[in-house]
């Protein structure tokens, strides 16, 4: 089993559309996937139609090694599956202080998952807090969507950075541009520097498109609804690129 994690300190930046996309396109190619949505405010969740239990105790999630088995629920695709995000979500980091071992707590309670899933996608809040720390340590590699703005790229130095005073390899990082309007200057030349950067970038660019936005109204993936539409093109370009990276032998 393999665990991604779609992650970034900002938000805004396409983060839970391309971990829907990407989760739904893996079950598709057979892998027995779950995709846990982390973000309180729960857009993946809302995109697949799924309520968390009405009965969620955060804290007990967090010290039992089976305590999510029971939150797993079906989506109305063969192979994905979904724990869905809870508001109570938001005291993650309270209730992480408080446990022995708190940054290895999410590896802690995932590990019982790997003889059920091929790949695990997170979609993660933004910020860097102790949660983040966790699925730092919990995934194989962080996905970074990117936005090519020159705050977008100051913020990925700042987790770089981050991570390298904090000891997790930077090995995991996996950015990628997106929301990408070739048509301004700002954004071309940042895509076009992008070998200059500390980490290497994926070649795949999500663009900025109608169709993603369109995930909202039809509560589906864009790769679902709209097969052969660009924004479809170029998630199945970043999924390869991804499958590449994680799965490499």
């Amino acid at each position: 089993m393999k665990i991604i994690a779609f992650y970034n300190i900002k938000g805004g930046v396409g983060k839970t559309a391309s971990a829907v996309n990407i989760a739904y396109m893996a079950s598709q190619e057979n892998m027995q996937t779950l995709l846990i949505d982390l973000d309180p405010q729960g857009s993946a969740s809302y995109y697949f139609r799924i309520k968390p239990s009405k009965k969620i105790n955060t804290k007990k999630l967090l010290k039992e090694e089976k305590g999510l088995d029971k939150h797993i629920k079906g989506t109305d695709f063969d192979g994905l599956d979904l724990i869905p995000a809870d508001l109570s979500y938001r005291n993650m980091d309270i209730i992480l202080d408080d446990l022995k071992k708190s940054r290895y707590r999410l590896k802690s309670i995932l590990r019982p998952l790997r003889k059920e899933y091929d790949l695990i996608v997170i979609d993660c809040p933004p910020n860097v807090t102790l949660l983040s720390e966790n699925i730092f340590i919990a995934s194989d590699f962080l996905i970074i969507p990117t936005i090519p703005t020159t705050l977008s790229i100051i913020a990925l130095n700042k987790l770089i950075d981050f991570m390298l005073k904090t000891k997790v390899n930077t090995k995991k990082l996996l950015p990628f541009f997106s929301m990408v309007e070739m048509r301004k200057t700002l954004h071309k030349e940042i895509v076009n520097a992008a070998g200059r950067a500390q980490v290497n970038f994926m070649n795949s660019r999500i663009p900025y498109n109608a169709d993603i936005e369109k995930m909202g109204i039809y509560r589906q993936p864009t790769t679902h609804f709209s097969t052969n539409s660009i924004a479809s093109h170029a998630y199945y370009s970043l999924w390869n690129e991804i499958k590449v990276n994680v799965f490499r032998k």
